[in-house]
């Protein structure tokens, strides 16, 4: 225990130094560790309880690592007592708007042996960082759609670009809850229910950083993602699910299915929705009524539009026949990739995802791009090219 600093669990330590993990990150020597890959069926609880169990040595030491490597993020040194109001605050809103998802939540901490507290601070590490992360960000993840004439070349692509070196985190979740038809696919960092994904229904997620408004307790957004995808079989389902949600922090989400997308940005409880054919997004609002409540600096937003520009400077140069790889190859090269510099505060690309709406499969690249992808299903996309 650091003495002097507040914690509910005395034998964790709250800022252990920070060691990058083997096959993690580029610069250690050897293959990288792929991602985990996990089937979890059952209610709600016992879906959390799987995840919680088969990661529960990861997450021990994630939390361990610094009350999970935000304290290496922070200026001021932070604990799990001294956040339990906010936890508390975000636990009624999650309770209220997503009761299935508190009760996985519920069934990560029992399976992983970890306090209800620490499972839920898991799910709202990014809200807890708020904008302090954000004065000299380099990346913050690079979306885009394009629905093409054939159904089977419709992709959702986009850049993971997070600091706190994530690439050890990283694990794929197949979702199954009982007495539901629909599978849910979801990438997974360090414990959290959701980040980004699909459905067998062949409805696709995508999630990118905006900043702006006031940050308050609500459904964080990487929770919202799961929501929709266990929710919603389409854009059109997805964006009234949406709707319905009070999203914790600013965010855009990207929506993709068959045969149509849109990108919904977030700011103070508001949601603008832009529909399309080709979508692009960085980490500035786009839509015109949001634009001048814009919190970027003006560094990371030069940074922004740069990615942007070069993202749709190649995808015009893509044909819509290109294939996964093709489009990872779009994803995996400067600016729109942002390679690691050593600084574990510094925002960096450290998974690039492919999604295929009908064909239900994604293919998934690490912070090493020189490796083959990982290529995950689900089992019951249907429609075209399944």
């Amino acid at each position: 225990m650091v003495p002097g600093v507040e914690t509910d669990n005395p034998a964790r330590p709250l800022d252990a130094p920070y060691a990058p993990r083997p096959g993690g990150r580029g610069d250690v020597p050897g293959a990288p560790a792929p991602a985990p890959f996990l089937k979890l069926a059952g209610d709600p609880f016992e879906l959390g309880r799987q995840h919680g169990a088969a990661r529960a040595a990861a997450l021990h030491a994630f939390l361990d690592d610094g009350l999970a490597r935000m304290n290496h993020l922070l200026d001021n040194r932070i604990s799990t007592a001294a956040l339990l109001p906010m936890i508390s605050a975000f636990r009624t809103e999650i309770e209220a708007a997503t009761p299935d998802l508190a009760e996985e939540i519920r069934g990560l901490a029992e399976g992983a042996g970890i306090s209800h507290p620490e499972a839920l601070l898991l799910q709202m590490r990014r809200e807890i960082v708020g904008y302090r992360s954000t004065s000299r960000p380099q990346g913050d993840c690079t979306t885009y759609a394009r629905v093409a004439k054939n159904a089977p070349n419709t992709v959702l692509a986009q850049t993971v670009d997070l600091n706190g070196n994530l690439d050890d985190q990283a694990g794929v979740l197949s979702v199954r809850k009982a007495g539901a038809r629909r599978e849910v696919l979801v990438l997974s960092f360090g414990g959290l229910l959701g980040y980004l994904g699909m459905n067998s229904d062949g409805l696709a997620v995508g999630i990118n950083l905006v900043l702006g408004g006031k940050w308050r307790a609500g459904i964080p957004p990487y929770l919202a993602v799961r929501h929709v995808l266990d929710s919603a079989g389409s854009v059109a389902e997805g964006l009234e699910v949406l709707r319905g949600l009070k999203l914790a922090s600013s965010r855009s989400l990207m929506l993709c299915d068959r045969r149509g997308a849109a990108y919904a940005e977030f700011l103070d409880g508001r949601m603008q929705v832009v529909e399309g054919a080709r979508l692009l997004h960085t980490n500035h609002f786009l839509h015109r009524e949001f634009m001048p409540f814009d919190e970027l600096n003006v560094f990371a937003k030069n940074g922004s539009l740069r990615r942007l520009e070069a993202c749709g400077v190649r995808l015009n140069a893509l044909p819509e026949t290109a294939s996964p790889q093709d489009h990872l190859d779009l994803l995996s090269t400067p600016p729109i990739f942002v390679p690691d510099n050593g600084d574990i505060r510094r925002e960096r690309t450290v998974a690039v995802a492919v999604m295929r709406p009908a064909h239900g499969d994604m293919h998934l690249l690490g912070s090493r791009t020189a490796v083959a992808p990982q290529v995950f299903r689900v089992d019951a996309a249907g429609g075209e090219g399944a």
